[in-house]
């Protein structure tokens, strides 16, 4: 007799892979539930992506304000309202979690409110009722991490980022990763004094060389102050309420509104119970899976953040859909190829990246790589004070020069590298990017005309 379970599938988390696999699974007539302890939408949607979009987009205003007076416009900037601005961000953010509801509801899919914990391999608990399901997809995602330090608790998160009501004018970010130097950018853009606290030498260390070293340059030039090779080891809060930081060395950095820490994070699965159900968990507490998202327990899935894989939206995305396309739709070896994943910083300027580095590339291919690249000022800047500089490599490789890798920091990165990004998901060559007709004037066409 067939075991009777409440569900088909149940979703963990209603971030992009949870809402994705489920939205998918929905499609096909299959009876879904997503459990989320939080707002629809996961981090991307409240704490992450969007939000953060939003105040880039402010941000480059500041800059546009500055170059318009190189255009020849009479501009004067009385001030920037920290508030409205948050405000409009906000009220924007609450119509994507309210259109979350209507959706679930609108596909068939159960909207169960709660934080999930695992009984055994079919059954969660959330919070005292039970729920069984003959497939489950944990999905919760990541959470910042913050440094076991005295005085840690003194600093903020990414999270809390988002929690400001006022714009702090003093701040520290501890970090070099794309949260660090997005949030240091956004906050500098603004008119805040930016400090940031690097562990070794460089921003963005896993990025190709070209481009950590061309916005670190930009960073400085910006007035961010850089604190390379720095570890802090205490903060102390002074009687006027400003922060102090201290590192390994004994020297004090003081007059601190805030502290921002964006280390890094972990996955949130704690309190989950996920021995209960014999998923086994990595040193670090990700949820290894194989190709098909499948961890150790057969009918248990894991997508997104908490992979430890590619802790990007359109990841979760991608990988949720495919999952359910190949369990209820019959496309048995339907899974996502985590190789060429493009992704982008909102840093300032934008980086736009796909395939391997250059260091990389050489590691396993050797002699055989081939690199070309470029730098200059877009013509936008050429008429602007500020020159910020645009940058661009394509890794190449073998006879055919098959591009694996291409990198562009500078104005207009953010949009032009899907365009590419397909293009060489396809096995585009040197030769194919040579034969297509520059798009002119643009920065972008600098991609098919480089020699």
């Amino acid at each position: 007799m067939t075991k009777q379970y409440d569900y088909e599938l149940i979703a963990i988390g209603g971030g992009s892979g949870g809402l994705s696999v489920a939205e998918r699974a929905a499609s096909y007539g299959i009876k879904c539930a997503v459990v989320e302890s939080g707002k629809m939408g996961g981090t991307c949607v409240n704490v992450g992506c969007v939000p953060k979009k939003v105040m880039w987009f402010g941000a480059n205003l500041a800059h546009a304000l500055k170059d318009a007076q190189d255009y020849g416009f009479d501009v004067e900037n009385r001030g920037f309202d920290w508030q409205q601005l948050v405000t409009k961000r906000d009220d924007y953010i609450k119509g994507i979690n309210s259109w979350y509801h209507t959706y679930l509801a609108d596909s068939n899919i159960d909207e169960i409110q709660g934080f999930a914990s695992f009984i055994d391999a079919h059954t969660l608990d959330v919070d005292g009722k039970r729920y069984t399901a003959k497939h489950i997809v944990v999905s919760p995602g990541t959470k910042p991490m913050v440094p076991d330090i005295p005085g840690a608790e003194l600093g903020i998160t990414s999270d809390g980022f988002f929690e400001l009501q006022d714009m702090p004018k003093q701040v520290a970010i501890v970090g070099s990763g794309y949260i660090a130097v997005e949030l240091a950018g956004v906050l500098n853009s603004l008119g805040a004094d930016v400090c940031m606290y690097l562990r070794k030498e460089h921003v963005l260390r896993s990025f190709d060389a070209m481009l950590r070293e061309s916005l670190l340059e930009e960073m400085l030039d910006s007035g961010i102050d850089i604190m390379s090779r720095t570890q802090l080891v205490e903060i102390r809060q002074e009687a006027d309420g400003k922060l102090t930081l201290v590192d390994e060395k004994g020297r004090e950095n003081s007059g601190f509104d805030q502290l921002i820490w964006a280390i890094g994070r972990d996955p949130n699965t704690e309190g989950m119970k996920l021995d209960a159900a014999g998923i086994a968990v990595d040193e670090q507490g990700y949820i290894p899976t194989d190709k098909f998202q499948k961890t150790n327990v057969d009918h248990i899935f894991a997508l997104g953040d908490v992979t430890g894989r590619a802790p990007l939206t359109p990841v979760a995305i991608a990988a949720g859909r495919r999952l359910a396309d190949r369990l209820y739709n019959n496309q048995v070896d339907r899974h996502l190829d985590y190789s060429l994943v493009p992704t982008v910083v909102f840093s300032h300027p934008p980086i736009g990246t796909v395939g391997l580095t250059e260091e990389d590339a050489r590691e396993q291919h050797g002699e055989a790589v081939k690199v070309y690249q470029t730098r200059f000022t877009a013509m936008y800047n050429a008429l602007t004070r500020h020159k910020v500089q645009t940058a661009m490599k394509l890794v190449c490789v073998g006879a055919q020069e098959k591009v694996i890798g291409c990198h562009v920091i500078g104005p207009g990165a953010d949009e032009m590298m899907q365009g590419f990004a397909v293009a060489i998901r396809m096995g585009a060559t040197k030769k194919d990017l040579d034969d297509t007709i520059a798009i002119h004037p643009t920065s972008s066409e600098e991609l098919v005309t480089m020699r």
